[in-house]
């Protein structure tokens, strides 16, 4: 009888865990806390109505009259700028951070062309919505990859352009990186697991380090794939990765007319394909610390600021140190 109560007792204390681990959220992430009042911007686009969600921070304290708008990456969402949009509302910015169409609280149509041009467009669209025709533009990985495209559409708009890890920093399908059909990422999307996540989060993201901080977006990403729309989210997701892989734009940062600023942890080594590139490629991809100072050379009014010894995800986990280099260089 004792025994059986003492393995009762250890499965009831195990429970929390357990229960972290099966926590799923709505299509559009319903259930999810995001740290500011979430709006939504409904648009017509490519024959549908579509929905984006965003955070319209205001400045507070003394407000400089700016505005910065915030890109998430693939595997982020809106919410992941949490301290960013703190940090940057204190120092006098209005702070806007869409979701993108296909990501975290937005839509996810059953068909979508997805291109950096159009995602470029729908947050242009919520701009205007909102009034501001001047912005600073910062852009972490695949948000790296949209902001250049956005900058390079909308040139007299963008006063300053930041890139934060961003991947696109090289071309991988022209490095030899095999392609996947949608299919074949939409069967693998399928699949994503929080082990899987965590595992890669802290290897590419966190340079090998956990903080029980980070669970939080474990949980995001995994409970929004693993949530009611799940195959709705792994197919805008698949093509997505497909949008991410055939649409270079490493090619066009000579072009970029406004200075930007190039923001690396060096350990990142985050290389879309390279999980299924053979060893011979594999090696080739990813090489941020290499990659940083190569990029910088191409952009005209370029500067870099490395991070030494941090991963994907400066922001995050140094977060004081990100803040201050990327506010110092806003002013």
């Amino acid at each position: 009888m004792l025994r059986i109560t003492a393995l009762t007792l250890a499965c009831l204390a195990g429970a929390p865990a357990l229960a972290a681990e099966s926590v799923t959220y709505g299509k559009q992430l319903e259930g999810f806390a995001y740290p500011h009042p979430l709006q939504h911007f409904n648009f017509s686009s490519q024959g549908q109505t579509v929905q984006m969600g965003y955070m319209d921070v205001p400045a507070r304290g003394h407000a400089n009259g700016r505005s910065v708008l915030l890109m998430h990456g693939k595997n982020f969402c809106a919410a992941t700028w949490e301290s960013s949009i703190d940090a940057l509302s204190k120092a006098g910015y209005r702070v806007i951070v869409p979701d993108q169409i296909g990501f975290c609280t937005s839509s996810k149509p059953a068909y979508y062309q997805y291109s950096f041009q159009q995602l470029a467009d729908n947050t242009h669209a919520l701009l205007e919505r909102l009034g501001i025709d001047k912005i600073s533009l910062v852009g972490h990985s695949t948000g790296g990859m949209l902001a250049t495209r956005y900058a390079l559409m909308y040139p007299q708009q963008v006063e300053r352009l930041a890139m934060v890890n961003p991947i696109g920093l090289e071309d991988w399908k022209a490095l030899g990186a095999p392609y996947r059909t949608v299919d074949q990422w939409y069967e693998r999307e399928l699949k994503l697991n929080a082990e899987g996540v965590r595992n890669y989060e802290r290897t590419t993201y966190y340079a090998g380090r956990w903080k029980p901080d980070y669970e939080r977006w474990v949980d995001m990403l995994v409970g929004l794939n693993q949530g009611p729309g799940h195959e709705a989210v792994a197919w805008n997701s698949a093509l997505i990765y497909d949008m991410i892989f055939t649409q270079p734009v490493v090619y066009e940062f000579k072009n970029l007319q406004m200075p930007t600023l190039l923001m690396i942890g060096d350990q990142d080594t985050t290389a879309i394909g390279s999980d299924i590139a053979p060893p011979e490629i594999k090696a080739k991809l990813g090489h941020y610390a290499v990659l940083g100072p190569q990029v910088e050379k191409l952009i005209p009014q370029g500067k870099l600021v490395t991070f030494k010894g941090l991963g994907h995800a400066p922001q995050i986990e140094a977060p004081e140190r990100f803040h201050d280099a990327l506010i110092d260089w806003l002013r």
